[in-house]
């Protein structure tokens, strides 16, 4: 007589229990988008330093804490950037502010990046290194390798920039102190996952599509004073 197998349904069910609760902490960003958080009147203004991308005096500001290496901030500034760019930013109706929050924690290579966007911007090119490292954040993200820095060497050669100087800002985590300095504004702001939007006084975790963050950006220009112009041609800017 056959011996019966045992079946093992029970291991697989909990291989499977083990790796979904793993992958829920990663990609929450990206399957959930929990309701806004309305933030308190009395809120103090922030105080750490972004990187600011049109007119300064726009009607409304959107603020981004977002992680480099985060496949969710990848997806946001890929497919949501470029409208956001061209039909709020460069059309006057809102500026927008990006600021470090990187998940040193699940992300072991996305501080290298965040100093990289850092050392770009001293040449006034954060925004361009920011395009570079969401568009090739599958080769140099963790999972694909253990030394990310070639590559993104790579990208700093691409958009021009000094390579002994931005050589120099990397070796010696010229702006690490910044970098950490804006996460943790985002913690004081209750942030906690990647990437977050802040327009007005509501926080949305998971970010927005674009025409759910036009919405909320033409609600609160419509109730907006006029303001001045730019100083200069709208154009990106480095860091306020």
């Amino acid at each position: 007589m056959t011996p019966k197998k045992k079946s093992n349904t029970g291991f697989i069910a909990v291989v499977v229990v083990v790796l979904a609760a793993g992958g829920a902490g990663l990609w929450a960003t990206m399957q959930n988008k929990p309701a806004p958080i309305e933030l308190p009147s009395g809120a103090p203004a922030m105080q750490a330093e972004g990187y600011l991308r049109g007119n300064p005096n726009a009607p409304v500001s959107i603020i981004e804490f977002a992680d480099f290496e985060c496949p969710g901030c990848g997806q946001f500034a890929t497919l949501q950037g470029p409208d956001i760019k061209q039909r709020l930013v460069d059309a006057g109706l809102a500026n927008f502010r990006f600021y470090d929050f990187p998940l040193t924690q699940i992300h072991q290579n996305t501080l290298f990046a965040h100093l990289s966007a850092a050392c770009a911007n001293d040449q006034g090119k954060f925004w361009e290194m920011h395009d570079q490292l969401f568009a090739g954040q599958p080769d140099w993200s963790t999972q694909a390798t253990g030394n990310p820095r070639k590559l993104i060497d790579g990208y700093a050669a691409a958009i021009g920039l000094d390579m002994a100087a931005y050589g120099t800002c990397m070796d010696s985590q010229k702006h690490l102190a910044q970098i950490q300095a804006n996460q943790a504004e985002g913690n004081t702001r209750g942030v906690n996952s990647t990437p977050t939007i802040i327009v007005g006084n509501k926080v949305y975790p998971g970010g927005l599509t674009f025409d759910e963050l036009k919405k909320v950006v033409d609600s609160l220009a419509a109730a907006a004073p006029a303001v001045a112009p730019a100083v200069a041609p709208a154009a990106d800017s480095a860091k306020k």
